[in-house]
């Protein structure tokens, strides 16, 4: 289902793009520096707040930034389509190579790095 979701949203993207003519606009160069751009606009209303101001948002807050996350989702898609790669695969290989650098027992209820854990 969710393989099935990302790729009907990848194809409208492609399509979107294309009907546009922006497909030479569209290298994995420019998508990954539209994607910088979009994260940070993400880090901007999270900028000064304390972190329980961030956790708290305000309605009309909270909207901006799922636009500003929507739209990193969408570079990131583009990106991948561009490189044709698998993000979901990617992102399941990450997970599990991510468990083998913290295990449980080392890193529960710590930030450290995986290179820090003794």
């Amino acid at each position: 289902m969710i393989n099935s979701d990302l790729n009907a949203i990848k194809l409208r993207l492609r399509d979107f793009a294309e009907a546009r003519d922006w497909e030479q606009f569209h290298s994995p160069k420019n998508l990954s520096m539209a994607l910088s751009v979009e994260v940070s606009e993400i880090v901007e209303h999270f900028q000064w707040l304390t972190d329980d101001q961030s956790k708290t948002l305000p309605k009309d807050k909270l909207a901006e930034v799922e636009t500003e996350l929507a739209d990193t989702l969408i570079y990131l898609i583009r990106l991948a389509d561009k490189l044709d790669l698998d993000l979901l695969k990617a992102a399941q290989n990450k997970i599990e190579v991510n468990e083998q650098k913290y295990p449980i027992d080392k890193a529960k209820g710590n930030a450290k790095k995986y290179t820090e854990h003794k």
